[in-house]
């Protein structure tokens, strides 16, 4: 049986491993925002081929369950899918500018939602409510406003973001974890006088 300081380090080197992952994302993240047409494209091509891959999937598994109730209903997913995935894969820009009226929108009816919301209801978060009810209809209008040239730059502006956030996050949680391993480690480890 292997004693805790073999396990710690099997866990350091995981931890380690999702840090290093952490500092990947950050610097994707980074090299997005730099250049966020590039990211845009990027995005909505992966998109475009997870669909596909998806719906093809999504078929294969379809036809391996014919003779079901539910298989109608999977080819026609599937097909949606591919569908979906070919028209991406073949018009990143125009996909770019639909999802971005989208988010756009979404924004828009989410801050009012959240503005008359808080409002009315008045509740222990008023004040953040409020901001960021404001401050989702003033992204939407900025947005909307600039479209569809502001296609080419929000979606890689947002999946940098998230891939810069997610980076950090793993970060965190690596070097977090990698601290918390070497404490219960040192906790565990018998003292050279003992047994």
């Amino acid at each position: 049986m292997a004693g805790p300081t073999t396990e710690g380090r099997k866990l350091n080197r995981s931890f380690g491993g999702l840090a290093l992952l952490g500092v990947l994302l950050v610097v994707a993240g980074l090299v997005g925002l730099v250049y966020t047409g590039v990211a845009t494209l990027t995005s909505m091509i992966l998109f475009g081929w997870l669909l596909l891959i998806g719906g093809l999937v999504g078929l294969l598994h379809a036809v391996q369950a014919r003779g079901t109730a539910f298989f109608w209903l999977g080819v026609v997913v599937a097909a949606l899918n591919i569908a979906a995935g070919v028209v991406v894969i073949k018009n990143p820009v125009g996909t770019a500018e639909a999802l971005t009226m989208f988010a756009a929108l979404l924004f828009l009816t989410g801050g009012v939602f959240r503005l008359v919301g808080s409002v009315v209801v008045r509740g222990p978060q008023f004040g953040w409510t409020l901001l960021q009810g404001a401050f989702g209809l003033v992204l939407g209008v900025l947005v909307l406003i600039d479209w569809p040239h502001s296609s080419l730059y929000v979606l890689g502006c947002f999946f940098s973001l998230a891939l810069l956030f997610d980076g950090l996050g793993l970060i965190a949680f690596g070097v977090g974890g990698r601290r918390v391993v070497s404490l219960v480690t040192d906790q565990m480890t018998p003292e050279k006088g003992e047994k």
